[in-house]
């Protein structure tokens, strides 16, 4: 029974931390529009290629994996991933990439890759960015938030 106590205890002491920083991101659109309108939230969506673009990765380390990015979204945005991943063994389905491409045509017509796209519950552009390399996640927050006023 003590060993049963140890392993509960070792979880949530251990565990749940971790759990609580981390966003959540959505790959459907339609799931993404919903959940903005049932938490009146703005979406967050990027545009990346994430096995072959190296600002896409830097723009991973150095801003969406921090602590600091992922307190702020979990309570105030709705991740969306749009991928163009290149490898065979990141490919996705067809649907989801029949997907990406319609939202490509309309929120993306140049292609820029990484490209942040920060929208209402409705579609509505509120602002976009790219991937500035001297950024602090503190400093992209601000960003995202000027797009919403």
């Amino acid at each position: 029974m003590q060993q049963v106590i140890k392993y509960i205890f070792f979880f949530w002491a251990v565990l749940i931390p971790f759990i609580s920083f981390s966003q959540e991101w959505v790959d459907n659109y339609d799931t993404a529009k919903a959940l903005a309108k049932e938490k009146e939230q703005p979406i967050v969506m990027v545009f990346s290629g994430s096995d072959w673009c190296g600002p896409c990765i830097l723009m991973d380390k150095q801003i969406w994996q921090t602590n600091t990015f992922k307190e702020y979204a979990s309570d105030n945005v709705i991740m969306l991933k749009v991928d163009f991943p290149k490898k065979k063994a990141n490919q996705l389905s067809k649907a989801l990439q029949e997907q990406n491409n319609k939202l490509a045509r309309k929120y993306n017509r140049r292609g820029y890759i990484p490209l942040v796209v920060v929208l209402d519950a409705k579609g509505k552009v509120l602002g976009t960015t790219g991937f500035q390399r001297k950024m602090s996640p503190e400093k992209f927050i601000e960003l995202l938030k000027s797009f919403e006023s």
